[in-house]
């Protein structure tokens, strides 16, 4: 199963100058450990932000240094989940749907009854009319489309950079959990 997309010129050549970005962060990221736990603790605040984590980035520090912080318990949750998550994932096999599944765990843990499991009926997002917008895969293919997603993933030649945003476009389409999709983003592993 290849995702549906065509690599132009445009997408290699942004590849290109991602990269040599990278690469100069690369240096001043590996000397300096203070940067790496401020650009993780920022990672996890402006991420949350877009899941309406109300949390400011100084709560956010506070939580991960083990202060207490006034705040909504479900928001405190979602920053220790997430910093979990952060510290686990290098450990995870990026196209494993057991690993894909303890990534949706440790992120929605104490959060959604089903935290870490494929749904097991037909979910939908719905416009603020009731309209459907887009209905997820039925939940008996849910577990093969991923499984057929990941052997992709493992075995394409795609850039990693490409192939992560098509693995996380289809995880959107597929909408394999009852809640907590939008939270989960694809780890690519370089190869």
């Amino acid at each position: 199963m290849k995702p549906p997309f065509k690599i132009t010129i445009k997408m290699l050549n942004l590849i290109v100058e991602i990269s040599q970005l990278v690469g100069k962060l690369e240096y001043e990221y590996e000397r300096n450990l203070h940067l790496r736990k401020e650009n993780r603790i920022r990672s996890i605040q402006s991420f949350l932000a877009i899941e309406n984590n109300s949390l400011t980035l100084e709560q956010v520090t506070d939580i991960i240094n083990g202060k207490k912080v006034f705040g909504k318990p479900q928001e405190i949750r979602e920053v220790k989940n997430a910093y979990e998550a952060y510290e686990t994932i290098l450990n995870l096999e990026p196209y494993s749907l057991k690993d894909f599944l303890m990534a949706h765990k440790l992120m929605m843990d104490d959060l959604v009854s089903s935290a870490g499991r494929i749904r097991s009926k037909d979910v939908g997002i719905y416009d603020s009319s009731g309209h459907v917008i887009h209905m997820g895969a039925r939940p008996q293919y849910v577990a093969g489309l991923l499984q057929e997603l990941f052997e992709w993933g493992r075995t394409d030649e795609t850039p990693d950079l490409i192939k992560s945003c098509a693995i996380h476009y289809e995880i959107e389409m597929i909408h394999p959990f009852e809640d907590g999709n939008a939270p989960l983003r694809y780890h690519a592993k370089a190869a």
